[in-house]
């Protein structure tokens, strides 16, 4: 009977946990902000995988296990070797992952030349580079290319060079052309290229159909053509076709003119999807962002016809799938306090081994010249955040600089906030933009500080401190229109990108977070949201507005605290409008009614939709970073939402710093929430230590069985963090507990395989 009960409470938890929550059953594009260029879109059993272009930035592989919550998981092509190049729409071209012959593989193309890398595991580490050699007749592979696996266990690799070459190469189980050609250069032929340059060819078979995709140009228009044989007998082939629907109102779409697309994958129910890509329209005024990673689902009428849903300015329903905690695919908050650097960073170019470390100085990234600035990047897809970091930086002339920059795919652009010393010799906190707009304070702090970027659309302010609580803004806000705008060169095919970097000298960096909590969070920019207004023909609204009963938007990636950053909330405040009876506003963690309830507050009416007043509501204790959800409740048209923020304190003072992490006053024990949570297979555990203890540090299983023991063993005054593994366990809900004398507090941790 126990044991039954055991089981009975590890599937209600389970089910709460991984249950559907409402705000998983819809989705909004972009799924993946920010540039997501010639997608490609790979299932493994329960698991996807999407890649694509980066052209110049290095290559990230991203998973997912419901097709809208993705994770980047590893970099198949190392931005230190020989061939990556150092220039802009450089870098890595196409890029598929497949597992194929007891092997995942990695096709791309570099410079015109194909290669392929190969793993054990989609996470890595990946092979050096090896080139794919040309086959007799054709005159070259190009580099914006797929894969296709047939039924039979054959491949193929799909092949553009040139405007009239489109080729459907076979290949060996070496990854090499086995001679075996298929001529499709009947597609485009010249001089009159009906579909301009007819590029990035992929393939995907349903129903005994073979679908051959391809898209017009960067610029947009995708086509679909099929048949019964894997042929280039063109006779073999339907027509070909616009794979994606007609709309009636095109240009009210955010983003319109999705192309590029993915290989369509077939999921369980019968159902098929794919990405595309496609900038954001409107007014263009996000056009220099990059291209946007686009979800569509593919369907098919009784004669096998595809087509493809357009992109919708509305929620639209989701796949049937788990996303296993997976958060929302943003920027994420970074404390360097792993072994390595997180995937989701990319350098900017070619970037030797040695002018990094994030072993060299634990807790810290350490960033060193390399003739240029050397930079670790993200994409800035988003309209509104706050970027922190801490440094420890010692410039000796006007030549050094470390911070903060965001630039245009272009590398023309520049925005920066950084530590420097001026033409006098004085070491200051400049704040610039290209073109003109400068502004500096004098440091008065030392070499080890903070700065704070904060971005309002267009706005960008910048702002440094002492200690992470009390900030010196730098000058005037600065406008940044013309990065974030229509650019030429479609802005070197990747757009904005935001990130740390260094200059003449080293430099370590502490922490990197995305979106501080207790920063504004502009409320009309939701990541994802459900019957809110998003765009009003093409145009963004000033405030969320539309609000009705179980309405819901999310904020993603928001930042509380509690590693290396001391901050907690207590307080929550939200600028609001109401000309109505207002209404409720719900604040969950991960999800709504499957994750948890942080804050309630009621906004009341102000005496008119254009009468903005602020409302307070109290906030339980929250730690890490966290998708926000906002749920709204009431009758009607609630209210309109300019902003909501976090009041927090600072929970752990500073002491005087040693420039080797800071001394950390304690005040009592504490065992932090393990982050990620769930998390596979590794998670991270914080705890904090007020005096010279004997404690102990164990995991359990539901039934009490010990399964590891992170820690046993006298601890001086001070934070720690400890690494538990699950690799050898199975999913499922376990507990960590952190004993010293008579404090005892235990917590759950999920592991999700």
């Amino acid at each position: 009977m126990y044991r039954s009960l055991i089981i009975c409470c590890f599937l209600v938890i389970w089910n709460c946990v991984y249950g559907q929550s409402p705000v998983f059953q819809t989705y909004m594009n972009p799924v993946i902000p920010g540039d997501h260029p010639d997608a490609t879109l790979t299932r493994i059993g329960d698991d996807f995988y999407t890649t694509g272009s980066s052209f110049n930035i290095t290559p990230k592989i991203y998973h997912s296990t419901d097709l809208v919550h993705w994770e980047a998981i590893s970099q198949p092509v190392s931005a230190s070797w020989y061939l990556y190049g150092d220039a802009p729409a450089g870098g890595i071209w196409g890029g598929h992952m497949v597992y194929h012959h007891d092997s995942y593989w990695h096709f791309f193309g570099r410079a015109g030349t194909m290669y392929y890398v190969k793993a054990d595991d989609p996470k890595g580490p990946w092979s050096t580079p090896t080139p794919i050699s040309v086959p007799a007749g054709i005159l070259g592979l190009g580099q914006d290319n797929s894969i296709y696996i047939d039924d039979d266990g054959r491949w193929y690799l799909l092949a553009k060079n040139g405007q009239s070459g489109n080729w459907i190469v076979e290949l060996g189980t070496d990854g090499q052309p086995t001679g075996v050609v298929h001529d499709l250069t009947w597609i485009n032929p010249g001089p009159s290229y009906p579909y301009s340059w007819a590029e990035g060819p992929v393939m995907w078979k349903r129903d005994g159909y073979y679908y051959y995709s391809f898209a017009k140009n960067v610029g947009g228009g995708q086509y679909v053509m099929r048949s019964t044989e894997l042929t280039g007998n063109r006779d073999y082939w339907w027509a070909i076709e616009d794979f994606f629907e007609t709309v009636s109102n095109p240009n009210e779409i955010l983003f319109r003119g999705p192309n590029h697309c993915s290989p369509a994958v077939m999921l369980d129910d019968g159902t098929s999807w794919l990405f595309s890509q496609a900038y954001s329209q409107g007014t263009l005024e996000w056009h220099g962002q990059g291209r946007q990673g686009l979800l569509h689902q593919v369907r098919y009428d009784m004669g096998g016809n595809a087509e493809a849903d357009y992109t919708s300015n509305d929620a639209v329903t989701a796949p049937d799938l788990p996303s296993s905690g997976i958060p929302w695919m943003v920027p994420h908050s970074d404390f360097f306090d792993t072994d390595k650097l997180n995937p989701e960073w990319s350098f900017s170019g070619y970037t030797p081994e040695s002018s990094h470390s994030i072993t060299e100085r634990p807790g810290w990234f350490r960033l060193s010249p390399r003739g240029k600035a050397n930079t670790i990047v993200k994409n800035d897809g988003e309209h509104n955040y706050s970027l922190i970091t801490r440094l420890d930086f010692t410039p000796e002339s006007s030549a050094d600089e470390a911070g903060f920059w965001l630039f245009n795919g272009l590398e023309t652009l520049y925005a920066k906030l950084n530590s420097t010393m001026n033409a006098s010799g004085t070491s200051v906190i400049s704040f610039s933009f290209t073109g003109g707009s400068y502004y500096e304070a004098e440091n008065t702090i030392g070499n080890v500080l903070w700065l704070k970027l904060y971005r309002e659309n267009h706005l960008l302010t910048g702002y440094f401190s002492a200690d992470g609580a009390d900030w010196i803004q730098v000058g005037d806000a600065i406008d940044v229109s013309s990065m974030d705008m229509n650019q030429p060169n479609y802005n070197g095919w990747i757009g904005t990108q935001q990130g740390l970097y260094v200059e003449g000298q080293s430099a370590d960096f502490d922490l990197y977070i995305y979106r501080d909590a207790y920063s504004p969070i502009l409320a009309q920019p939701a990541a994802d949201q459900y019957g809110t207004l998003r765009v009003v023909s093409g145009t963004a609204p000033a405030y969320l507005d539309s609000i009705h009963n179980d309405d819901w938007t999310l904020y993603a990636g928001v930042e509380f605290g509690g590693r290396d950053y001391y901050k907690k909330p207590v307080s929550l405040e939200i600028s609001a409008a109401s000309a109505g009876s207002g209404g409720v506003v719900e604040v969950w963690l991960d999800s709504i009614d499957t994750g948890r309830k942080i804050a309630e507050c009621t906004i009341t009416n102000t005496g008119g939709w254009n009468s903005f007043q602020t409302f307070t509501a109290d906030v339980d204790s929250v730690a890490g970073a966290h998708d926000v959800y906002l749920k709204f409740l009431g009758t009607g048209n609630l209210f309109i939402i300019d902003w909501f923020t976090f009041i927090g304190e600072s929970y752990v003072p500073l002491s005087v710093d040693d420039r080797q992490g800071g001394q950390k006053i304690i005040r009592a024990f504490e065992l932090n929430q393990n982050f990620p949570n769930p998390f596979n297979p590794g998670t991270y555990i914080n705890y904090l230590v007020p005096r010279s203890s004997y404690i102990t540090l164990k995991v359990y299983n539901l039934i009490g069985q010990e399964v590891g023991t992170l820690f046993e063993g006298f601890r001086e005054p001070g934070r720690y963090t400890v690494t538990f593994d699950g690799t050898g366990l199975s999913s499922g809900v376990y507990l960590y507990r952190l004993e010293a004398g008579s404090f005892i507090e235990t917590k759950k941790l999920i592991l999700a395989k």
